[in-house]
Formats: C-alpha cells, structure tokens, sequence
C-alpha cells in the first residue's frame, strides 16, 4: 500500500488542529491510526527513494508532525526515531525547510533530556550558505539560548535572547518557510521568561511568564503555565503560587501535555517536599498532584 500525497497532507492537518486545540496526548489515539493506515513513516527512509519529491515531502512533513506530538506526549525516544525519518525523507528529496524544521524540533527534545550540548549540534545544522529569514533565525537563537542556559553559561543566554527577538522584530518575509506561523511574540515572550527562569532570575522571569501564560494560544502553551509555577515556587512567592494552583487544579485533568504535566508534577512534589513551604500551598500542592492526568502506558505508535 502506497499512501497518496493528498492523504499524508489531509493527515497532516488533522493532526496539527488536535495538536493545537487539544494536546498531544490527546492527538495520541489520532496517531496511532494514521501509522496503522499509512505504512512509509515505519519503513526505512532508503526504500523510499524511488517515490516523488513530492511524495517524499510530504512524508517527511508528517512525520515532524508525528515526532512533535510523540514528544509533547512523552515519548522521547519515539520522537527522536520518528525525528531522524522526517529528517532523512526531507533531505531525500531536498527538503531542506522542513529538515530544517525537523532539527530545531529535535533541538528542544535534547534539551528537555538533558543533553544540551545535542541541542546545540542540532542548531549548526540548520544553517546553510544563505541567511536565514528572521523568524527562522530567531527560533535557532532561542533554541541555542536554551541549551547554552542549561550548559552554566549566564550572559550568553540573555545576549542570544535579545538577538532573537531583534530579528523576530525585523518582521515577517516572503522567504518565511510555511511553519514558521507559530512563532509569535507570545511564544517570544514566554520562551524568555523560561530562560531567564533557567538563571534563576525569578522578579524578571515570571511577570513575563504570566503574560505569555495568560495569552491565548494554542494548547501547548500551557507549558509557560506550568513554568511559571515552577518560578513561583522557587521564588517563594506563596500566595501567588496557591492562587495559581487553584486555578489550575480544576482542569488539570484535562491537559494535553506531558511535558506540562511532568513540569507540574514535580514543581508539586517539591512544594510538598519544602520545609518552608507553608501548610496552604502545601496543601494545594496535594491537590494539584492528585487532579493531574497520570502518564499514558500505551505504545506510542504500532
């Protein structure tokens, strides 16, 4: 069975819209029938290769979008495999957006698994002989400010930050690769506040946090909330930490992102833990980890 280009495309946007409005870990059931129904993202990239650019491309695209929502659900060795195809299809068939895409994607995962230095490999990737438009340059900046964050370095994050959003300012262009829609200056802004969240510049992190937290968006950003209850929690700032447990708490059962989950969890698990924590938010701590989703036990993809 050779799955068509309209169909991998049609899937592709399925996924993407339970992704955006739902969460990953909802988007999960949705991706296990795609891969039972469309056979070439299990099949070695190589056996691939007399199919159509175009078939390729669009392979490769669903792919990055499998291995996002693996990740954001849990799976991160699942994404790192499901990351090495997209990649391997794009640059089959010249893909070099989508590859490119692939690598910062794959960027974050080794950040979030404590393998910074990956991170920032994935990042010289992305660069070619021509410059990058800004919205694109930007994004490798932050995923380097990142890493280099969590690697000791603490002028160089900011430095990068501020160059991020300098070519985030110089506007979009039509040399802008299709998914580079998403990067907004929410996404900026929060992705600021977690760095210097990193640092442990708590007054500075969280007024931005809450503002990228407090933006609509779509479901993912959820992730800002969940730091910006880890910044409250290291800053000791325990009535706002408890009001935002209480706000949280109701609908904790229904996030869609095990990373946001995880982030909760554990910022829940170390209120509990903490001797001068007081016996309210202590409290809600409890509450929160009782209301949060547990981990889905299900194989990621057939």
């Amino acid at each position: 069975m050779v799955t068509s280009v309209e169909a991998a495309l049609r899937t592709v946007e399925r996924l993407v819209a339970v992704d955006a409005t739902s969460g990953a870990i909802t988007a999960m059931p949705a991706v296990r029938e795609a891969m039972r129904h469309i056979p070439e993202p299990s099949a070695d990239p190589g056996s691939l290769r007399a199919l159509s650019g175009e078939h390729l491309a669009a392979l490769a695209e669903l792919c990055e979008v499998v291995g996002w929502i693996l990740f954001d659900a849990g799976f991160c060795r699942e994404a790192h495999r499901m990351n090495a195809r997209a990649l391997a299809l794009a640059e089959l068939c010249g893909d070099r957006w989508t590859a490119r895409f692939v690598l910062l994607n794959d960027s974050m995962l080794q950040a979030h698994t404590g393998a910074p230095r990956a991170a920032l490999e994935a990042t010289d990737r992305v660069h070619g002989t021509r410059a990058l438009p800004a919205r694109v340059s930007s994004l490798v900046l932050i995923r380097r400010a990142h890493a280099i964050a969590l690697l000791g370095g603490q002028r160089e994050p900011m430095e990068l930050m501020d160059r991020a959003r300098s070519r985030f300012l110089d506007g979009v262009s039509r040399h802008d690769p299709p998914w580079a829609w998403w990067i907004d200056a929410t996404e900026l802004l929060g992705h600021r506040g977690w760095v210097l969240a990193r640092l442990g510049r708590w007054n500075q992190a969280i007024p931005l946090l809450h503002e990228a937290a407090t933006a609509p968006g779509p479901s993912y950003r959820n992730l800002f909330t969940a730091q910006l209850l880890s910044a409250l929690a290291r800053a000791g700032a325990w009535r706002e930490a408890q009001d935002l447990i209480a706000e949280l708490a109701p609908g904790a059962a229904r996030i869609g992102s095990a990373r946001t989950i995880q982030t909760l969890a554990r910022t829940a698990s170390r209120l509990e833990r903490r001797a001068s924590t007081p016996a309210g938010v202590r409290d809600a701590a409890v509450f929160l980890r009782a209301c949060l989703p547990a981990p889905d036990p299900g194989n990621p993809t057939p």
